[in-house]
């Protein structure tokens, strides 16, 4: 009919006549493609999303200008202590023990350790300088002598910030403690906003576990280098379990679907060669996987189930009408390239419209997917029906018995008649279903707009309880032993100052002038709710307090400092370089630098985050102090720096929602205007995946699954995916239709087309679904609802779409 018929024929008279060559030739794309295997890297954590934020680009100008580069950096481990009572003689000597034994080992990098215990033990003697005399002085002090130096600890030296929220001061009880170890990192100069799967503080912390063990078991090891082992670990776990659960659920279905131990062995191996395709094409372009990319396998597997279970549909109902094997498999390719390629050019667009997105991960998923989806057609619409050929030739020189020659969905099944209930309602009510519909379908995505939208570190670690069936799993599908989430909600629970955090505000702009110093004291009164603060005053660390602490430490300064205070407020006005300078040239220069660059053109201010305030009410505060500032002051810090991506990630998923959309509809509109002479049935085709879009935003909000790191997908998937449904059909009735003939048409769409849908749609919904299996929520929650994604596109298409052909068919021919 036009010229992409020439193409076509190529290619079935390829696939039919050099079927061998064909095979050939794929698999030599196989064996290169395989060598890209190896060269994949892991990425893992919330870190890789940080990049290119605003906020993120503050935190690094801050690192950049207040970190040496070249110095090398510390890292912390938290101690978190856990009794009946911490204060107790015994529990503060078990600490101090720890603290001591961490310090001996080399390996550990140890440059200080600090705990409740200690500044008690130095309360009853003030000379006990090394840990080893701390424990001395606690072993002599009686438990009433410990007692009262909790009390004195607690009024003059403010260890309640350090110890739960049921600390007693009369009675010196508490039920939690945290003591930190801070350690030198060679070359890691500053820090990281998020935590990735690897971390330098990882094998350090890992040895700190192994020397808390060997003394007792009260002690719990956190810190970032435990997180980032988990990152990483999750996702072996994850993959696991997972992937052999899908694999036998697919074999199932597939077995199911194909009912012939060659079909089989065809479609699987297809399979597996989209898979080593995508990832080693994805390995030679240097991607790392990442947590994002670990739903890109299910996906192929999806697309693919169904290109196989229709090509060998297909091609059956030919060899059913007596059909010879080249002739069958002519009509076969030649039906079914042009669906195919309709198929994998709205999926490409929907998972292309990632591209979009600020977030690099959601980036990258979208250019593999795209790809993957790509080789899906090649592999399926070229090298599986030469294979087929191939082998029916064979079976038949050597009368091999064929079975399962009857496809899926055949009138006389009852599949077959199941799936006539579409055709049964387009012949009663056409109208009046399409109408109710299109009601229901705007109910439930007006309901799916209030969806919630999230980004944080507990999205990506296992739960604190990880499910009884996942812990009874036998080796090695057992997962590993995850506290990370436990013990954050721990600390969330029982500490008042832990679970707040900081915000920095950068301020660049000349600090010498004036009002510099004055900018900082009047931007930290009267705070915001989520900032701590003693006496409205923000709780913050700044130049001005290194002023202060080299002010008590030295008169000379001190009188330098009050000469040039002209309002008499503890902060001086006038001749700051001075000041500045002869703070640069003290033994206070190296806390200077931690706060005022050099050149006083810039400096930043530490506040501390109330605990328990949220990542949004945290950003509008920040933001708010930011802005009180005279010179140009920038927010940034972990809850912004989230909450940016959080903000992304809705972002990102509104925008690659209209950009697929429109490229499918405009896509659409022309392939079947090219491919049919029907440009209207693009509009046709789109019906099942805008009522599947509204029915998974609200199913969405109903199970209370927000928009996150991965489910920010779903809408462009849904796009991909109901395009995959809804284009089989729509293009199986255009060639079966004639003008004439619609419900005949409509009657053989559904009983062969929609017969391998139904194989397609079983088989990727369980192999998909087992992603709720992950031990990462995040994963679990992307499963289930991709999993609901297919289903809805599968039953929009089936039972919707027949309706949407009586009313388009009525437009076209309205003297009918």
């Amino acid at each position: 009919m036009m010229d992409y018929q020439d193409v076509i024929d190529r290619i079935d008279i390829l696939v039919v006549e050099e079927p061998k060559t064909v095979i050939i030739a794929c698999l030599l794309l196989t064996a290169v493609f395989a060598a890209g295997l190896g060269n994949i890297g892991t990425e893992s954590g919330t870190s890789q999303f940080t990049e290119g934020s605003p906020a993120m680009q503050a935190y690094e100008d801050v690192q950049r200008e207040f970190e040496d580069p070249f110095a090398a950096g510390t890292g912390s481990t938290q101690l978190i202590q856990r009794n009946q009572n911490v204060l107790s003689k015994s529990s503060l000597l078990r600490m101090l023990v720890v603290q001591k034994r961490i310090s001996e080992r080399p390996g550990l990098r140890v440059s200080a350790t600090s705990s409740v215990a200690d500044t008690i033990a130095t309360t009853l003697n003030p000379q006990a300088d090394t840990t080893a005399e701390k424990i001395d002085a606690l072993q002599a002090a009686t438990p009433q002598e410990i007692d009262a130096a909790v009390e004195e600890a607690a009024r003059q030296k403010g260890i309640a910030q350090s110890l739960s929220e049921d600390f007693n001061r009369e009675s010196a009880t508490a039920s939690g403690s945290i003591g930190v170890v801070t350690h030198r990192i060679p070359g890691e100069g500053g820090s990281a906003i998020g935590a990735s799967g690897t971390s330098p503080l990882t094998a350090i912390q890992q040895n700190v576990q192994h020397v808390v063990n060997s003394v007792n078991s009260d002690i719990t090891v956190f810190g970032s280098g435990m997180i980032s082992a988990e990152f990483a670990n999750v996702i072996v776990d994850s993959l696991i379990i997972v992937v052999p659960a899908a694999a036998l659920l697919i074999l199932f279905f597939l077995i199911f679907s194909y009912r012939d131990p060659f079909d089989l062995f065809l479609g699987v191996v297809s399979l597996v060669m989209t898979v080593i395709w995508t990832f080693g094409f994805m390995g030679l372009l240097g991607i790392p996987f990442s947590q994002m990319l670990v739903a890109v396998p299910p996906l192929l597997l999806a697309v693919g189930i169904d290109f196989g279970i229709h090509a060998v549909n297909r091609y059956r109902e030919e060899r059913a009408d007596g059909a010879g094997t080249d002739e069958a498999m002519l009509v076969t390719t030649d039906q079914l390239l042009p669906a195919f390629f309709i198929v994998t050019g709205t999926t490409v667009l929907g998972f292309a419209a990632n591209l979009t997105s600020s977030l690099p991960p959601i980036r990258s998923f979208g250019l593999v997917a795209a790809i993957g989806i790509t080789f899906t057609m090649v592999i399926f619409g070229v090298f599986l029906p030469a294979g087929k050929v191939l082998l029916d030739r064979w079976r038949e020189r050597h009368n091999v018995p064929a079975f399962g020659r009857r496809p899926l969905g055949s009138e006389e099944s009852m599949l077959g008649r199941a799936l006539r209930l579409g055709v049964f309602i387009a012949k009663r009510a056409p109208r009046a279903f399409l109408i109710l519909a299109i009601l229901s379908a705007a109910v439930a995505g007006a309901y799916g707009t209030g969806v919630d939208t999230s980004f944080s570190q507990e999205d990506f670690l296992p739960p604190a309880d990880v499910p009884d069936y996942l812990e009874s799993l036998p080796e090695p599908f057992k997962p590993s032993d995850y506290s990370a989430t436990a013990t954050i909600d721990y600390l969330d629970e029982h500490f008042a100052t832990t679970g707040g955090g900081q915000v920095i505000v950068y301020v660049e702009g000349q600090m010498t002038r004036d009002y510099a110093l004055e900018q900082i004291q009047r931007a930290n009164r009267d705070p915001p709710s989520t900032f701590a603060a003693e006496d409205r005053v923000a709780r913050s660390s700044s130049i001005i307090d290194v002023i202060d602490s080299y002010a008590k430490a030295n008169a000379e300064f001190a009188a330098l400092v009050a000469r040039n205070d002209v309002d008499d407020d503890g902060i001086p006005d006038d001749n700051l370089k001075t000041i500045y300078n002869r703070l640069f040239d003290s033994p206070y220069s190296d806390r200077a630098d931690n706060y005022l660059t050099p050149s006083y053109r810039s400096t930043r201010v530490v506040y501390t985050i109330e605990s328990g305030a949220s990542q949004a009410e945290v950003t509008t505060d920040a933001q708010a102090i930011a802005n009180d500032y005279r010179y140009d002051a920038t927010a940034t810090g972990q809850s912004i720096i989230f909450q940016q991506i959080t903000d992304s990630i809705l972002e990102s998923a509104l925008q690659s929602l209209a950009l697929a959309l429109i490229a499918a509809a405009v896509f659409l509109l022309a392939i079947f205007r090219l491919f049919e002479g029907y440009a209207t049935v693009g509009l046709v085709n789109l019906v099942p995946i805008v009522l599947s879009l509204a029915f998974i935003a609200g199913t969405m909000r109903f199970l209370a699954i927000p928009l996150n790191a991965m489910t920010a997908t779903i809408l462009s998937i849904t796009i991909g995916m109901g395009v995959d449904y809804s284009s089989h059909f729509v293009h199986r009735f255009v060639d079966e239709y004639t003008g004439d003939n619609l419900y005949e048409a409509m009657g053989s769409t559904v009983a062969g087309t929609g017969g391998a849908l139904t194989g397609s749609m079983l088989t990727t919904v369980s192999g998909i679904g087992v992603l709720a299996l992950a031990i990462t929520p995040i994963l679990g929650q992307f499963g289930v609802i991709t999993a609901l994604s297919i289903f809805y596109s599968y039953i929009t298409s089936v039972i919707v779409t027949p309706s949407a052909f009586v009313v388009w068919d009525s437009l076209v021919n309205p003297m009918e």
